[in-house]
């Protein structure tokens, strides 16, 4: 038997071991990341042997992009424009201020503490370890303690600043010489990769949402089609984009929202349909008040299949990323960990709040919850696709920076979503707060089921 098939028998085993117990410690402080990631150490290099990245990364590099892709189509799908409207501060000033300032404190404080590294490989630094995933931290943005202004926002901000980091990190990319995409350069890098990728998924989104609503108003496409439209859309949207050197990331998140926005806009009364499958438990929070049988019911296999990529992602960091680094830990690297954790992420967001009227409390409790997941991992895997000269270090501090936080997010969610809404009640009952403003966070976009 080749090591490839014992690595995918591992995969099977894990995959379907924890999917036995899943509905148990959901109920824990053990995450689905912090198991995967934990498995994925025991069958890597450091372990059992059975996954590395020098023999399998064709695979790896496969199996990570199709996660981030579907990922980025449903969460961008999921957000709507009355998400921004309604209480649309929060998620304004965390992705129009907190975000390019999270970038650029990451870039600036890499400098003194990892001087190997050249300065655009220290700004890609930063862009990588930008992007946030709620589903780290699943109960702090889904605990009814807290407020929905501040569930809603940090849904929205995770949902769509991935996407939004994605520019910066490409520009980063084509900068930083002896990379493949630095070939073409910064102008045809921006061309390609970010006018014409998003220009191609609004049409692709917009396109197809709109083809759905034509089948679904004649009563032509039945349930498991349309949830299986939704998924060629997607994976179209990536292809095209790729096979005409653009971003196919860029692409499907941009597709993503088109194809929400299009399916929304209100048409010719739909045919009766067919009563759609009751949505799994974990994911009974998705469904949106604006049309929920339009966007959610049709997304259902796309959203369960990037739950599922996302999770065999992250045993995939914990063999080839995660396993590696730990025989060669450096206390800077440790270091510059914990800062991104915490200076990185928590200052940029008190400035970018600075004059809302929120409370210390509710600042501290958005500012730590910025949870290092998927999208940096999925970046860091591309970095190894361009050949980085600075790729031994930066996927070290990677994969040090991701592994804290799902340890550290994923144990203290539970405990600050209850200590938090504790103090929210007690607070609301004194005086009237700027968090009691009504949120989206019930009805809006929630990728936690990740």
């Amino acid at each position: 038997m080749s090591g490839s098939l014992w690595a995918g028998a591992a995969v099977a085993a894990v995959t379907a071991g924890y999917a036995l117990f899943s509905r148990r410690l959901a109920t824990t402080v053990v995450s689905a990341p912090m198991v995967f990631t934990g498995c994925g150490i025991a069958i890597g290099p450091i372990g059992l042997g059975l996954l590395d990245l020098k023999h399998d990364a064709g695979p790896v590099l496969t199996l990570v992009e199709a996660a981030l892709t579907l990922v980025l189509f449903t969460d961008a799908m999921s957000v709507r424009r009355r998400d921004l409207r309604l209480g649309g501060f929060l998620p304004g000033r965390l992705l129009g201020i907190g975000l390019p300032l999270t970038i650029g404190a990451g870039w600036l404080l890499a400098w003194p503490l990892l001087p190997g590294l050249t300065l655009w490989e220290l700004a890609l630094l930063g862009a990588v370890l930008a992007p946030t995933d709620a589903a780290l931290g699943k109960t702090a943005v889904s605990d009814r303690r807290v407020p929905p202004l501040v569930r809603g926002g940090l849904n929205v901000e995770s949902g769509l600043n991935d996407g939004m980091a994605l520019p910066f990190f490409v520009l980063f990319l084509a900068a930083l010489p002896g990379t493949l995409a630095s070939e073409e350069g910064a102008a045809g890098v921006f061309w390609r990769a970010l006018v014409l990728s998003t220009a191609w998924g609004l049409v692709a989104g917009a396109l197809g949402g709109w083809l759905l609503r034509w089948s679904r108003a004649r009563g032509w496409i039945s349930g498991d089609w349309r949830q299986a439209f939704v998924l060629a859309v997607a994976a179209g949207a990536y292809a095209v984009a790729v096979a005409f050197d653009g971003s196919g990331f860029i692409a499907a998140w941009v597709a993503g929202f088109a194809f929400g926005v299009s399916l929304r806009r209100s048409g010719p009364a739909e045919a009766p349909a067919e009563t759609p499958a009751a949505a799994p438990a974990e994911a009974s929070d998705k469904a949106p008040a604006e049309a929920p049988a339009a966007v959610d019911d049709s997304a259902g296999l796309t959203a369960h299949l990037a739950d599922l990529l996302a999770s065999l992602s992250f045993l995939v960091f914990g063999a080839v990323l995660l396993g590696p680094t730990l025989d060669d830990l450096d206390w800077r690297i440790v270091v510059y960990a914990v800062l991104s954790l915490t200076v990185v992420r928590m200052l940029p967001v008190a400035l970018s709040l600075a004059g809302t009227g929120l409370a210390l409390p509710t600042v501290a409790y958005i500012g730590w919850f910025g949870p290092r997941g998927l999208a940096s991992v999925v970046f860091g895997l591309l970095l190894v696709e361009e050949h980085v000269p600075g790729l031994q270090l930066l996927g070290r501090v990677i994969a040090v920076t991701v592994a804290l936080s799902i340890l550290l997010h994923g144990m203290s969610a539970v405990v600050l979503a209850k200590r938090y809404g504790a103090w929210y009640r007690k607070a609301a009952d004194r005086r009237p707060l700027r968090e009691d403003l009504p949120g989206d966070a019930e009805a809006g976009h929630s990728p936690t089921a990740r």
